[in-house]
């Protein structure tokens, strides 16, 4: 077994030989995420408002329960079987590290993190280590579990230096595991000054390569892994280096405003949205990795009769952004494996105890909108714009666009800040309370919902995934 490595444009064996990366994001596990599992807000506060709720005890149990059942060897087994051959392990700071103690290793995190880069290993699975979260939050967004819309890591250098230390400890511990692709530093920055996001790279580099001189390191762009129009020659320190780009596609969500079914039109904007996000690496010979990508899926016990018709428009988008990677014999991980039915692979069975316990909770998070993931905001649109309109008018239009804009559109920063962070403040403790009386056999039934046997298959993407993994073998 040989380590990967980067030869220019490609990531090869040892022996010179292709390896083409094809698989998915373990998103919602080891860096929880609300639309993948169904709670409102921040990860570190349902984990908050579930210790006071039930205790201690029992919340440590339900969340170790839920790490150890979210992936086993037999969701390796079926992944395997898709012909998939690595999968990106996003993973939270706080598993690692207290903020009360920092710089403190707490060894304690590498029980599933280790568990399940043996699992993939032993399955002939490789995988890539996604630091998701990082102290103060590195984005703007619920993913980086800070509770804000600003990403205070670019404003504090101690955010910054505990993120490289951080990286040190990983890098000493997985050093000489050629089943790890490589490390993914951090996930989606968000730097207004576009400056410090490059000298972080130049920082979190040096120190790994001082560690593990072998893997190979995956740098997201700046701006939601969308913009490397500020990196200049920064590539010429970075050796053993690829560069991730999220490559998402409006037409693949509810927002999109128009039915995607494959025009000239609608295929020339994938295309040249793709070409736009790679072209720096493009115009030096690098190496590209799609580290994110993928549509949402209806539901039908939320979009009814329209939902067949709905995702096989989405299946479509997916079919015609596959067919423009395998051009470029592309590698991409697409987001996401498991979740609770909206985007995953496989998702949790609306009969397990997880689902029948939070039915009602779940469809009220869906009809107020409070996660930004994909959101249908249509039972609750004429109560924000009130809102949208006063800024309209109030704010000259030279002001209107604040960083991260144009990702953040104006009318997404008020409802982000109005709809996902402080409503989805005042659901937190009611999502928690759900548990409230619940026993340690219960609890671990309403965990064990997660397992792979309580999960339902997506096949329509399973086969379309399947079948383009084997067109670059």
């Amino acid at each position: 077994m040989s380590f990967l490595k980067v030869v220019g444009t490609k990531i090869t064996d040892e022996q010179g030989n292709e390896v083409v990366l094809r698989g998915a994001g373990l998103g919602g596990w080891m860096n929880m995420e609300n639309f993948i599992s169904g709670y409102p807000g921040c990860e570190h506060q349902i984990r908050e408002a579930l210790a006071e709720a039930i205790g201690e005890e029992k919340s440590e149990f339900f969340f170790d329960k839920f790490l150890e059942y979210f992936f086993t060897d037999a969701d390796a087994q079926f992944y395997k079987s898709l012909g998939l051959n690595c999968i990106r392990l996003p993973f939270n700071y706080h598993h690692f590290e207290d903020d009360m103690n920092p710089r403190v290793l707490k060894e304690s995190g590498f029980k599933h993190l280790d568990r399940v880069i043996n699992i993939c290993a032993a399955h002939g699975i490789y995988t890539i280590l996604d630091l998701h979260t990082a102290p103060g939050g590195q984005n703007t967004d619920w993913h980086s579990d800070h509770g804000s819309h600003i990403a205070n890591f670019w404003n504090h250098k101690d955010f910054l230096d505990r993120a490289v230390w951080l990286w040190e400890q990983l890098a000493a511990h997985y050093r000489g595991n050629p089943w790890i692709a490589g490390y993914n530093p951090l996930n989606e920055p968000t730097d207004p000054k576009h400056t410090r996001v490059i000298a972080f790279y130049n920082r979190v580099h040096k120190a790994i390569r001082v560690v593990d001189p072998d893997h190979i390191i995956f740098f997201d762009g700046n701006t939601f892994a969308s913009d490397f129009s500020h990196f200049g020659d920064a590539h010429k320190e970075w050796a053993n280096t690829a560069y991730s780009i999220h490559d998402y596609s409006s037409y693949g969500f509810p927002a999109a405003g128009e039915l995607y079914s494959s025009t000239d039109e609608q295929r020339r904007r994938l295309k040249r949205s793709y070409e736009k996000k790679r072209e720096w690496m493009d115009q030096r010979g690098l190496c590209v990795w799609n580290g994110e990508w993928g549509p949402v899926y209806a539901r039908r016990q939320y979009e009814g009769k329209a939902t067949d018709s709905i995702n096989e428009s989405r299946y479509q988008v997916l079919k015609d952004q596959l067919d423009i990677y395998n051009k470029d014999r592309l590698s991409w991980s697409i987001w996401l494996y498991k979740d609770i039915g909206f985007q995953g692979m496989v998702y949790v069975s609306t009969e397990t105890p997880y689902m029948t316990l939070f039915k009602d909770f779940l469809a009220k998070k869906h009809r107020l909108a409070i996660d930004a993931w994909g959101a249908d905001d249509s039972a609750v649109k004429q109560v924000y714009q009130p809102l949208i309109d006063h800024i309209l008018q109030e704010i000259p239009p030279q002001y209107q666009n604040i960083y991260p804009a144009p990702v953040w559109k104006l009318d997404s920063r008020i409802t982000r800040l109005s709809r996902n962070i402080l409503v989805s403040e005042f659901m937190i403790k009611e999502w928690a309370d759900h548990f409230v009386g619940k026993t340690m056999e219960e609890i671990d039934a309403i965990a064990s919902s997660f397992k792979y046997e309580n999960c339902l298959k997506r096949e329509g993407l399973n086969h379309i995934l399947t079948e383009n993994a084997k067109l670059v073998q």
